[in-house]
Protein backbone atom coordinates (compact mmCIF):
# COMPACT_ATOMS: atom_id res chain seq x y z
CA UNK A 1 0.00 0.00 0.00
CA UNK A 2 1.25 3.02 -1.48
CA UNK A 3 0.30 6.82 -2.48
CA UNK A 4 -2.11 9.17 -1.39
CA UNK A 5 -5.71 8.38 -0.65
CA UNK A 6 -8.93 11.12 0.53
CA UNK A 7 -12.45 10.39 0.94
CA UNK A 8 -14.89 13.12 -0.34
CA UNK A 9 -18.29 13.03 1.25
CA UNK A 10 -20.89 13.44 -1.56
CA UNK A 11 -23.94 12.97 0.76
CA UNK A 12 -24.12 13.89 4.59
CA UNK A 13 -28.03 14.02 4.88
CA UNK A 14 -31.02 11.25 6.06
CA UNK A 15 -33.43 9.31 3.56
CA UNK A 16 -35.26 12.78 3.11
CA UNK A 17 -32.31 15.00 2.46
CA UNK A 18 -31.83 18.72 4.21
CA UNK A 19 -33.90 20.76 2.85
CA UNK A 20 -36.86 18.37 3.53
CA UNK A 21 -40.04 18.77 0.97
CA UNK A 22 -42.57 21.05 2.84
CA UNK A 23 -40.37 21.73 5.85
CA UNK A 24 -39.69 25.23 6.97
CA UNK A 25 -37.58 24.82 10.05
CA UNK A 26 -34.43 26.88 10.18
CA UNK A 27 -32.01 24.54 8.88
CA UNK A 28 -34.08 23.55 6.41
CA UNK A 29 -34.26 27.47 5.09
CA UNK A 30 -30.24 28.05 5.82
CA UNK A 31 -28.34 30.18 3.79
CA UNK A 32 -25.12 27.88 4.85
CA UNK A 33 -24.45 25.30 2.33
CA UNK A 34 -23.22 23.20 4.78
CA UNK A 35 -26.85 22.62 5.88
CA UNK A 36 -27.62 21.21 2.55
CA UNK A 37 -27.27 17.65 2.70
CA UNK A 38 -27.80 15.27 0.14
CA UNK A 39 -28.17 11.25 0.48
CA UNK A 40 -25.61 9.82 2.50
CA UNK A 41 -21.89 8.59 0.41
CA UNK A 42 -18.46 8.97 -0.07
CA UNK A 43 -15.73 8.80 -2.45
CA UNK A 44 -12.48 7.22 -2.47
CA UNK A 45 -9.77 8.81 -4.35
CA UNK A 46 -6.59 7.36 -4.76
CA UNK A 47 -3.48 8.35 -5.51
CA UNK A 48 -3.47 6.23 -8.48
CA UNK A 49 -6.34 7.72 -10.17
CA UNK A 50 -9.41 4.39 -8.82
CA UNK A 51 -12.19 6.21 -7.29
CA UNK A 52 -14.30 3.97 -5.32
CA UNK A 53 -18.05 4.79 -4.57
CA UNK A 54 -19.63 3.82 -1.53
CA UNK A 55 -23.19 3.65 -2.14
CA UNK A 56 -25.11 4.78 -4.71
CA UNK A 57 -27.83 7.42 -3.94
CA UNK A 58 -30.81 8.84 -5.45
CA UNK A 59 -28.65 12.03 -5.34
CA UNK A 60 -25.64 10.14 -7.64
CA UNK A 61 -26.58 12.51 -10.88
CA UNK A 62 -26.33 15.43 -9.17
CA UNK A 63 -23.44 14.70 -6.76
CA UNK A 64 -20.64 13.71 -10.04
CA UNK A 65 -21.97 16.59 -11.70
CA UNK A 66 -21.04 18.70 -8.52
CA UNK A 67 -17.76 17.32 -7.70
CA UNK A 68 -16.48 16.75 -11.23
CA UNK A 69 -16.94 12.72 -10.62
CA UNK A 70 -16.20 11.08 -13.92
CA UNK A 71 -14.97 7.88 -12.97
CA UNK A 72 -15.98 4.85 -10.77
CA UNK A 73 -13.57 1.85 -11.11
CA UNK A 74 -15.71 0.15 -7.82
CA UNK A 75 -18.78 0.50 -6.25
CA UNK A 76 -19.55 -0.56 -1.84
CA UNK A 77 -22.69 -1.01 -0.88
CA UNK A 78 -23.61 -0.74 2.98
CA UNK A 79 -27.38 -2.27 2.47
CA UNK A 80 -30.03 -1.97 -0.09
CA UNK A 81 -32.27 0.72 1.21
CA UNK A 82 -33.64 2.85 -0.92
CA UNK A 83 -31.53 6.34 0.32
CA UNK A 84 -28.41 4.29 -0.52
CA UNK A 85 -28.74 2.76 -3.94
CA UNK A 86 -31.60 4.09 -6.13
CA UNK A 87 -29.19 5.86 -7.87
CA UNK A 88 -27.83 2.50 -9.42
CA UNK A 89 -29.06 3.46 -12.77
CA UNK A 90 -26.80 6.86 -13.14
CA UNK A 91 -23.88 4.01 -12.73
CA UNK A 92 -24.25 3.56 -16.87
CA UNK A 93 -22.85 6.89 -17.55
CA UNK A 94 -19.81 5.39 -16.54
CA UNK A 95 -19.69 2.75 -18.33
CA UNK A 96 -19.80 4.63 -21.57
CA UNK A 97 -17.45 6.89 -20.01
CA UNK A 98 -14.91 3.92 -18.99
CA UNK A 99 -15.92 1.56 -21.87
CA UNK A 100 -15.86 -1.60 -18.66
CA UNK A 101 -18.10 -3.59 -16.19
CA UNK A 102 -18.12 -1.90 -12.60
CA UNK A 103 -17.69 -4.69 -9.62
CA UNK A 104 -20.15 -4.12 -7.05
CA UNK A 105 -19.06 -5.18 -3.58
CA UNK A 106 -21.74 -6.45 -0.37
CA UNK A 107 -23.13 -8.70 1.48
CA UNK A 108 -24.73 -11.80 0.14
CA UNK A 109 -28.20 -10.61 1.54
CA UNK A 110 -27.58 -7.17 0.32
CA UNK A 111 -26.76 -8.12 -3.41
CA UNK A 112 -29.64 -10.64 -3.59
CA UNK A 113 -31.62 -7.29 -2.79
CA UNK A 114 -30.04 -5.63 -5.51
CA UNK A 115 -30.52 -8.37 -7.98
CA UNK A 116 -34.45 -8.31 -7.31
CA UNK A 117 -34.66 -4.75 -7.25
CA UNK A 118 -32.47 -3.99 -10.18
CA UNK A 119 -34.19 -7.14 -11.82
CA UNK A 120 -33.71 -5.43 -15.44
CA UNK A 121 -30.21 -5.03 -14.58
CA UNK A 122 -29.37 -8.48 -13.91
CA UNK A 123 -31.79 -11.23 -15.43
CA UNK A 124 -30.74 -10.67 -18.72
CA UNK A 125 -33.86 -9.89 -20.43
CA UNK A 126 -33.96 -6.21 -20.87
CA UNK A 127 -31.61 -5.84 -23.96
CA UNK A 128 -32.31 -1.98 -24.31
CA UNK A 129 -29.51 0.35 -24.57
CA UNK A 130 -29.21 1.78 -21.67
CA UNK A 131 -28.47 -0.48 -18.67
CA UNK A 132 -25.40 -0.43 -16.37
CA UNK A 133 -23.30 -3.17 -16.99
CA UNK A 134 -22.25 -4.10 -13.05
CA UNK A 135 -20.83 -7.66 -11.50
CA UNK A 136 -21.73 -8.62 -8.23
CA UNK A 137 -18.90 -9.77 -5.66
CA UNK A 138 -20.19 -10.80 -2.28
CA UNK A 139 -17.54 -10.06 0.71
CA UNK A 140 -17.05 -11.78 3.96
CA UNK A 141 -13.81 -10.44 4.52
CA UNK A 142 -11.15 -8.12 3.44
CA UNK A 143 -10.31 -7.78 -0.06
CA UNK A 144 -8.66 -5.68 -2.44
CA UNK A 145 -8.66 -2.39 -4.80
CA UNK A 146 -6.83 -0.51 -6.47
CA UNK A 147 -3.88 -2.07 -4.33
CA UNK A 148 -6.18 -0.54 -1.24
CA UNK A 149 -7.83 -3.18 1.57
CA UNK A 150 -11.05 -2.62 2.29
CA UNK A 151 -12.24 -4.56 5.49
CA UNK A 152 -15.91 -4.88 5.83
CA UNK A 153 -17.13 -3.85 9.39
CA UNK A 154 -20.58 -5.42 10.06
CA UNK A 155 -22.55 -3.06 12.16
CA UNK A 156 -26.67 -3.16 13.42
CA UNK A 157 -28.88 -0.57 11.63
CA UNK A 158 -31.48 -1.55 13.91
CA UNK A 159 -32.41 -4.69 14.04
CA UNK A 160 -30.78 -5.70 10.30
CA UNK A 161 -27.04 -6.27 10.31
CA UNK A 162 -25.16 -4.12 7.45
CA UNK A 163 -21.55 -3.23 6.66
CA UNK A 164 -19.54 -0.70 6.84
CA UNK A 165 -16.03 -0.10 5.75
CA UNK A 166 -12.51 0.35 7.06
CA UNK A 167 -9.56 1.99 4.82
CA UNK A 168 -6.00 2.10 6.46
CA UNK A 169 -6.66 4.02 9.63
CA UNK A 170 -10.06 5.48 8.57
CA UNK A 171 -14.04 3.98 9.14
CA UNK A 172 -16.96 4.76 7.95
CA UNK A 173 -20.08 3.53 9.49
CA UNK A 174 -23.25 4.47 8.17
CA UNK A 175 -26.96 3.94 9.39
CA UNK A 176 -25.84 2.53 12.41
CA UNK A 177 -27.13 2.11 15.91
CA UNK A 178 -24.96 -0.65 17.31
CA UNK A 179 -21.72 -2.52 16.68
CA UNK A 180 -21.70 -5.70 17.69
CA UNK A 181 -18.76 -6.87 20.13
CA UNK A 182 -16.80 -9.07 17.08
CA UNK A 183 -16.30 -5.35 15.22
CA UNK A 184 -14.76 -3.38 17.69
CA UNK A 185 -11.45 -5.06 16.80
CA UNK A 186 -12.00 -3.90 13.50
CA UNK A 187 -11.89 -0.33 14.42
CA UNK A 188 -8.85 -0.84 16.86
CA UNK A 189 -6.13 1.88 16.15
CA UNK A 190 -8.57 4.22 13.78
CA UNK A 191 -7.38 7.57 12.98
CA UNK A 192 -10.27 8.70 11.98
CA UNK A 193 -13.79 7.73 12.27
CA UNK A 194 -17.26 8.91 10.19
CA UNK A 195 -20.44 7.50 12.23
CA UNK A 196 -24.22 7.75 11.93
CA UNK A 197 -25.67 10.66 14.13
CA UNK A 198 -29.17 11.42 12.69
CA UNK A 199 -29.99 14.15 15.66
CA UNK A 200 -30.11 14.30 19.94
CA UNK A 201 -33.67 12.67 19.90
CA UNK A 202 -33.83 8.69 20.25
CA UNK A 203 -34.19 6.81 16.86
CA UNK A 204 -34.91 3.10 16.80
CA UNK A 205 -32.10 2.64 14.22
CA UNK A 206 -29.83 5.44 14.56
CA UNK A 207 -27.46 6.43 16.49
CA UNK A 208 -28.10 10.14 18.15
CA UNK A 209 -25.25 12.46 18.77
CA UNK A 210 -24.76 11.24 21.76
CA UNK A 211 -24.26 7.86 20.81
CA UNK A 212 -22.16 8.37 18.43
CA UNK A 213 -19.79 10.06 20.48
CA UNK A 214 -19.68 7.67 23.09
CA UNK A 215 -18.30 5.63 19.94
CA UNK A 216 -16.34 7.89 19.47
CA UNK A 217 -14.85 7.97 23.36
CA UNK A 218 -14.30 4.39 23.62
CA UNK A 219 -12.01 4.23 19.93
CA UNK A 220 -10.01 7.42 20.69
CA UNK A 221 -9.81 8.55 17.00
CA UNK A 222 -7.71 11.76 16.34
CA UNK A 223 -10.95 12.98 14.42
CA UNK A 224 -14.53 12.41 14.05
CA UNK A 225 -16.91 13.50 11.19
CA UNK A 226 -20.68 12.92 11.82
CA UNK A 227 -22.72 12.30 9.23
CA UNK A 228 -26.38 10.56 7.95
CA UNK A 229 -27.85 14.11 9.27
CA UNK A 230 -31.12 15.40 9.91
CA UNK A 231 -32.66 18.95 9.94
CA UNK A 232 -32.32 19.04 13.79
CA UNK A 233 -28.86 19.64 13.98
CA UNK A 234 -27.67 22.99 12.12
CA UNK A 235 -24.23 23.33 11.40
CA UNK A 236 -22.88 25.82 13.18
CA UNK A 237 -24.94 25.54 16.84
CA UNK A 238 -23.99 21.82 16.48
CA UNK A 239 -20.27 22.45 16.20
CA UNK A 240 -20.39 24.69 18.83
CA UNK A 241 -21.51 22.32 21.26
CA UNK A 242 -19.54 18.80 20.09
CA UNK A 243 -16.26 18.18 21.90
CA UNK A 244 -12.58 18.87 20.49
CA UNK A 245 -12.17 16.85 17.61
CA UNK A 246 -15.51 16.26 16.71
CA UNK A 247 -17.65 17.82 13.88
CA UNK A 248 -20.16 17.87 12.09
CA UNK A 249 -19.20 16.81 8.03
CA UNK A 250 -20.73 18.10 5.43
CA UNK A 251 -21.24 18.07 1.51
CA UNK A 252 -17.89 18.25 -0.10
CA UNK A 253 -16.26 17.62 2.61
CA UNK A 254 -13.23 16.50 1.41
CA UNK A 255 -10.21 14.77 3.46
CA UNK A 256 -7.00 13.14 3.30
CA UNK A 257 -6.33 9.28 5.14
Amino acid sequence: MSGGCAVRFLGTGTSHGVPMIGCRCATCRSSDPRDRRSRPSILFEMGSGVRVLVDTTPDLRSQALAYGLDRVDAILVTHCHADHVMGLDDVRRFNVLQQASIPCYGDPRTLQELRRTFAYIFDGADEGGGIPRLHLCPVGGPFSIGGETFTPVPVWHGQRGILGFRVRDFAYLTDCSGIPDASWPLLAGIDTLVVDALRHRPHPTHFTVEQALAVSSRLGPRRTWLTHICHDLPHDATNAALPAGVALAYDGLRIDI
